[in-house]
């Protein structure tokens, strides 16, 4: 049987969360599986008195996720906000999997979000043959993690309807659901919570409703604060994911981890990190800390399918075309000028420079 390509997190890291249910004697809320100092713990990563090595899933600080973890503790949902590629689905994902071990019940909002994808819709055959009944209803998994006490997950909340969204007062604020058409209700059990992650980048997104906003604790995950902190973050990532794949490649030398990460950076500022805060351009694209995985992970596919299995400048240089230019015409022109200005003018970075010239 083929494996699946990624596995939930509470499956891939079911061993780190069951060393810390061993050891985890802090007070949990009810219906938790671990207590919030054990799940930050998880998320921050660390070694256990016992000698076990818990991995890092997010690199920042440690203050933000602690007011994550305490605002799923209280009766506010967690909103989890910030530009595209600073991980809020994984920091989504990874908190619903150590609080509920649980991180699937999961809706995705899109603009064509309706109200039954939210709440719960019916099977007509069902409604037709017997009439309303809990048998024809066909529960969200917002009502699964309602009546099972976990965390729902709803990705892109912005991208979804105003009027939509809306839906979800009444559950946030009594924590229960009506159900008219069966003059009942679904009534949250202990544990039950809502994390939603949105950006501020996406064009035509629907701002929340202040009544909404009110029910929301808001969280705000900001772009890595230091290039050191953000190669930490994209060497792990490579390596996890290029395992994961399976590519024909070795893990890709810190230098080109570096030089992809302060080019992302550079043109993300605006201004050189080389000491001369020399101003250049910046692309339409956000250049995300996600992209600058996906530039290097798409290099070793090139060097392990098509090379010598060794990352070089010429495999970094395809991704970072790619990702850098979005708009034919002005990233272009962008990418261009920073090519003659900044990179040709770094002496270890000749070949790079060639490579990308050769990509034009």
């Amino acid at each position: 049987m083929s494996q699946v390509l990624r596995q939930h997190a509470e499956q891939q890291f079911a061993e780190e969360l069951h060393a810390l249910q061993q050891v985890d004697d802090r007070p949990r809320p009810p219906n938790w599986k671990l207590s919030p100092w054990a799940v930050l713990h998880y998320l921050m990563g660390g070694t256990l008195d016992n000698g076990f090595a818990i991995s890092p899933k997010y690199i920042g600080s440690p203050r933000l996720m602690e007011i994550a973890i305490t605002t799923l503790a209280t009766d506010r949902a967690l909103l989890l906000y910030g530009v595209p590629g600073t991980a809020k689905s994984w920091v989504s994902e990874h908190l619903a999997a150590a609080v509920s071990g649980d991180s699937t019940m999961l809706i995705q909002g899109t603009a064509g979000t309706s109200e039954e994808q939210l709440r719960y819709g019916w099977n007509y055959a069902q409604l037709l043959a017997h009439g309303p009944s809990d048998k024809a209803l066909v529960p969200s998994p917002l009502v699964h993690a309602m009546r099972l006490g976990k965390i729902a997950r709803i990705e892109e909340l912005t991208r979804i309807p105003a009027d939509v969204q809306d839906t979800l007062i009444t559950v946030l604020s009594e924590k229960t659901l009506p159900v008219p058409e069966l003059g009942t209700e679904v009534q949250a059990v202990q544990g039950f919570s809502v994390i939603a992650t949105a950006n501020n980048r996406d064009k035509g997104v629907n701002e929340l409703s202040s009544a909404l906003k009110r029910r929301f604790n808001t969280v705000v995950l900001p772009v890595p604060a230091t290039q050191d902190e953000e190669v930490q973050i994209v060497s792990r990532r490579v390596a996890e994911q290029s395992r994961a794949l399976a590519l024909p490649a070795e893990p890709p030398a810190l230098q080109e981890v570096r030089r992809v990460v302060q080019i992302f950076r550079e043109l993300r500022q605006g201004q050189t990190e080389d000491g001369k805060s020399v101003r250049i351009k910046s692309p339409t694209g956000t250049l995300s800390t996600a992209e600058a995985i996906s530039v290097l992970n798409s290099g070793m596919a090139l060097a392990g399918h098509f090379g010598d299995g060794v990352l070089r400048a010429a495999d970094v240089a395809s991704g970072l075309l790619g990702a850098v230019v979005k708009d034919p015409v002005q990233d272009s022109v962008v990418w261009k000028e920073y090519l003659e200005t900044v990179v040709k003018e770094r002496s270890d970075w000749k070949d790079l420079y060639r490579a990308c010239r050769e990509q034009l």
